[in-house]
């Protein structure tokens, strides 16, 4: 079929589908030196845990890959360049009835398409408080979660996520949002949500990597064809955080079996060429390759002084 007779059907261009960012991630490690190419977490079986009672009587949880803020860190502001001093290597909670700083400077987010100037775009708080005060969920649970954003599958899986249920059961938890950012945050909080819903606590990942969250094997997943960093809606956009989040609401209490995806109907733009620009290598010469493995040992360094210094 010539391009013509597809303009005239009406097709969207063959790239407007969901990033592949585990093919993105592993070419373009590969182009900056590093042969070995990282594993992903894959699981075929899925557990699946039925919420137990009605949402609108459910305590309802929330855990994020977001760091606190720390000003002595550096600069983690809005558009700050990737900040490895900020990140943070064991899991740490919060008051859910405060507005914590939290800020996305130590991950791999899209710096490109989005700027991080609005919390609510990772961190949707506020919004399920508002959700809980309308009757929507029962309760926000007393504490939310932060989960390290680990490389190690080995970590993720029997130390933080082990310490988020404990910590969930201590505050009687029935559901818990998982919220990510960056690819491996995607990749943490789908092996978090598999490890509470295997010991009985219902789950739904907010996400914007499809392939990396199908890949692990969720129970539910609701995904927004978003840029990295905005799994909770568009920012300084109210109503398509609203959206978003009912949506997930929706796919926890309505999701018939493990493995169940709902793709957000929400468009960050018009044009969908943004998705070109996510570690495109053809967007990339030599020198700029160069310059990014330079940054990336120097990130790594400053990484393993911090996790030293944490343990």
């Amino acid at each position: 079929m010539n391009d013509v007779v597809e303009d005239r059907m009406g097709f969207a261009p063959d790239f407007d589908a969901p990033i592949p960012y585990m093919q993105r991630t592993r070419d373009y490690y590969r182009a900056i030196g590093y042969e070995v190419p990282y594993r992903w977490a894959h699981y075929v079986d899925v557990p699946f845990q039925p919420l137990s009672i009605p949402l609108s009587k459910a305590r309802v949880a929330i855990v994020t890959t977001a760091a606190r803020f720390d000003p002595s860190k550096g600069d983690q502001g809005p558009g700050a360049p990737y900040n490895g001093s900020a990140k943070f290597y064991q899991v740490y909670d919060g008051d859910s009835a405060t507005d914590p700083d939290l800020r996305i400077s130590h991950i791999g987010y899209d710096r490109v398409h989005t700027t991080a100037t609005d919390s609510n775009t990772w961190f949707p708080l506020p919004l399920l408080r508002r959700f809980a005060e309308a009757g929507r969920i029962g309760a926000v649970a007393p504490r939310f979660f932060g989960a390290p954003t680990n490389r190690s599958h080995r970590v993720t899986i029997e130390t933080d996520a082990p310490d988020i249920l404990a910590r969930c059961r201590q505050d009687g938890v029935d559901a818990a949002v998982l919220v990510p950012n960056c690819p491996v945050c995607h990749q943490t909080v789908s092996l978090v949500a598999r490890h509470l819903e295997e010991n009985g606590i219902a789950t739904v990942v907010m996400g914007c990597a499809k392939d990396i969250v199908e890949h692990a094997g969720v129970p539910r997943f609701l995904f927004s064809d978003f840029p990295l960093g905005n799994s909770a809606g568009r920012p300084h956009d109210a109503a398509s955080q609203e959206a978003t989040l009912e949506l997930a609401l929706r796919v926890l209490e309505t999701a018939p079996a493990a493995r169940t995806t709902v793709q957000s109907p929400l468009r960050w733009s018009a044009d969908p060429s943004w998705k070109l620009d996510y570690l495109n290598l053809e967007k990339m010469g030599a020198e700029e390759l160069a310059r990014r493995r330079a940054e990336f040992d120097r990130q790594k360094e400053i990484a393993r002084g911090n996790r030293v210094e944490a343990a």
